[in-house]
């Protein structure tokens, strides 16, 4: 017998708990054993029952999920062998109730798939990614279960209310979806087709990575790098070091296009090679190609349109969002290129005129050099470098004075570092978040330092949501990827970098404030396109006088910045602010063209390339000075997370942000009734109701006003 039978019938010999403690140790099986030691599989006995990673040891995780997987089908089992009539209580609460176990050690070892993927990690996740995929086929084809869903769904939804309406709209409109009425041949091919998107996004997810860290641009002399800083220079001699020093210095790509250490770098022919790294890391043209992967998992998609009886998987995908249709995310897009498109034109011939001045009325701007010029051009009209700004922020002022003091003058809530609870990596720190009462509230984790195990960009997560009926209290972190300054120098962090502080954590409070009863429900559980307004409504507060103040202070001698500089800042937000509209806009339609496809017009992975081109030019954003904030070869969001057909969500979510931060403007900006509201009618909420209910009942607008986006963005 293999170890993974062994231990999935151990599993179901034993039940849904785990092993009694009274159970005679030399009777054990070795599997037996090993189950009963598993930390993951262990009620942990710190607070808020965080995971206790001193005790986790890599090798737990595969039998632990083994091990879940078999309770999880034992549980389903138990639901549709139930002889009795099909009701809320023994059918979706049952179904509600089941997959703790599983929910709680995917949670915890996800979280180390994400930001630090070792390679014992890498290896566990390929085995165990076609485990959880079959089980989830499993329970989505089951048909015991689904007819009895339906039986509930036909029987009391009109009867049910609140929650328990919500609950079973969710469950089997959740389970349609997945494709429970679809016929035996097409759930067959529905199965296959999960399994192997499964296996591409895995791929993908390990490719994605090495493909970026392959393409850093080794640097051989300190000379090259002038324009940078001493402190970036530092950090270039610190990540040339913890990749092997090559070179002496490391000049390492991040995730978008662009790269910020552009702005800053005066070689022109290191310019190019640093951008031409980052557009082509995984294009072919280096040592990793994706398009291969691409063009599989966008042809793969669209046959499950099809399946489900959609032209398109952008109109599968958007059928349960705010948006609800292609057509609407178009018109909404449409409306942005029209009034965006003079501006960004107006901007490159600016900047190009600029640059001519010392580089002569031949040169011809490159994308490569927009920031450069960009960068010297703002320093010089408004008197204002980088530098000048950058020793305000450090990144432990800007999170406790900036992220949490906003928080508490907002919410009333207040934090205690708890460096009791342990972590996956050092560079972590806990919080422990106490509500305005002083009741314990939730845990915050920070994992805000790059490094060759995570991937590339921000997010938030949980290692446990929120849940009345589980009596789960959150467990929330957030994970950056900023340069970690030398030890004992403070690290500092640019503008962009804390508006992302302040914007994962909006995120985080979705998730700390929710207050529902069951977790499918809970935090951050909304329609995509709802999702990121809290976080961007969140990066609002950056910019409001008194917490900004509060946390942009000298890391030297303590003073907050002058407020001639102060002003200078706080207008720079804005400067040249079309390149990061047009960067959004043309990811997000390179996005639905690649999700507009029926399965016959996926290009190969030879034209993949070219498909980007062609889409970007029929739409009029085919623009080599303003490139995708992510190219197709290399959007993560797309291909390897959850984004699909939603990554129009960012400027839809951006405009609710806006008029949030409006209603917040007028109502007091600080005012801890005006916070209580929000959180009462919108954070605390989960999906318990309509999205769009819910921004009415704050803002009190029937729809939002998309003009306030242009305005905001100093466009107008």
């Amino acid at each position: 017998m293999t170890t993974c039978k062994m231990l999935l019938t151990v599993a179901l010999a034993i039940g849904s708990g785990l092993f009694p403690s009274a159970m005679p140790l030399g009777k054990e099986t070795a599997a037996e054993n090993d189950i009963r030691n598993n930390a993951l599989l262990q009620k942990s006995t710190l607070p808020f029952e965080a995971p206790d990673f001193n005790k986790i040891q890599p090798s737990e995780y595969l039998p632990a999920i083994q091990y879940a997987i078999a309770q999880n089908r034992q549980e389903i089992q138990s639901i549709t062998d139930d002889k009795r009539t099909p009701n809320f209580q023994n059918t979706i609460l049952a179904y509600e109730q089941s997959g703790v176990l599983i929910d709680r050690v995917t949670s915890i070892f996800y979280s180390l798939v994400g930001a630090h993927k070792t390679p014992e990690i890498a290896e566990t996740q390929k085995k165990v990614t076609p485990l959880l995929t079959d089980l989830q086929n499993e329970i989505s084809f089951n048909k015991k279960l689904f007819q009895r869903i339906k039986y509930v769904y036909d029987h009391e939804y009109a009867t049910l209310k609140g929650e328990d309406k919500k609950l079973l709209e969710e469950t089997y409109k959740g389970f349609v979806r997945s494709g429970a009425l679809l016929s035996d041949e097409k759930m067959a091919r529905m199965k296959e087709i999960n399994s192997r998107i499964s296996e591409l996004q895995q791929q993908w997810g390990n490719m994605l990575p090495d493909a970026t860290n392959d393409a850093a641009v080794w640097v051989d002399s300190k000379d090259d790098l002038a324009g940078l800083s001493e402190a970036d220079i530092a950090q270039c001699k610190k990540d040339a070091e913890s990749r092997g020093s090559k070179a002496p210095y490391c000049i390492v790509i991040i995730n978008t296009t662009q790269q910020p250490i552009l702005a800053n770098l005066s070689n022109r022919e290191l310019r190019r090679k640093v951008y031409e790294a980052s557009v082509h890391r995984a294009d072919g043209s280096r040592s990793f190609n994706t398009f291969p992967l691409v063009v599989e998992i966008a042809r793969l998609r669209a046959e499950k349109a099809q399946l489900m009886g959609y032209d398109n998987y952008a109109s599968y995908s958007l059928e349960k969002t705010m948006a609800k249709n292609p057509d609407n995310v178009y018109a909404f897009l449409k409306q942005l290129i029209q009034s965006y498109a003079p501006k960004a034109e107006a901007e490159t011939k600016a900047i190009e005129q600029y640059a001519r001045r010392t580089m002569g009325p031949d040169f011809q701007l490159q994308p490569y050099d927009r920031f450069y010029f960009s960068a010297k051009m703002k320093e010089e009209m408004l008197s204002l470098s980088d530098d000048e700004v950058k020793p305000y922020f450090n990144i432990d002022s800007v999170v406790q004075n900036g992220v949490f003091h906003a928080a508490h003058r907002v919410y009333g809530l207040s934090f205690k570092e708890r460096k009791d609870i342990p972590t996956y990596h050092p560079d972590m720190k806990v919080f422990e978040v106490m509500d305005k009462d002083g009741r314990p509230l939730a845990l915050f984790y920070t994992d805000y330092f790059r490094r060759p195990t995570k991937r590339g960009g921000a997010w938030m997560s949980s290692f446990a949501k929120q849940c009345g009926l589980r009596h789960q209290k959150p467990v929330i972190y957030n994970v950056c990827n900023y340069a970690k300054a030398p030890e004992g120098q403070p690290t500092l962090v640019t503008w962009d970098e804390v508006t992302t502080l302040f914007h994962e954590f909006g995120h985080a409070l979705h998730g700390m404030l929710s207050h529902c009863r069951y977790n499918t429900l809970s935090g951050t559980a909304v329609a995509r396109d709802f999702v990121e307004m809290p976080s961007q409504f969140n990066e609002s507060f950056a910019t409001v006088p008194d917490i900004f103040d509060h946390y942009a202070r000298h890391t030297v001698i303590g003073q907050p910045m002058p407020a001639g500089l102060k002003e200078k800042m706080l207008q720079s937000i804005n400067f040249h602010s079309a390149y990061a509209l047009g960067e959004n806009l043309t990811a997000t339609c390179l996005d639905l063209a690649w999700h507009m496809l029926r399965p016959e017009e996926v290009p190969d992975a030879a034209h993949a390339a070219e498909f980007e081109q062609k889409a970007l030019k029929e739409i009029g954003l085919l623009n080599a000075q303003i490139p995708p904030r992510y190219s197709t070869s290399y959007f993560n969001h797309v291909w390897g997370g959850g984004y699909a057909a939603g990554y129009y969500s960012y400027l839809w979510t951006e405009v609710l942000a806006v008029n949030v931060a409006d209603c917040f403007e007028k109502r007091g900006v600080l005012s801890p009734s005006v916070g209580q509201s929000f959180r009462d009618k919108v954070l605390s909420r989960g999906n318990t109701r309509d999205q769009m209910q819910m921004f009415t009942d704050f803002t009190g607008m029937t729809s939002p006003d998309a003009s306030a986006l242009l305005k905001a963005r100093g466009l107008e």
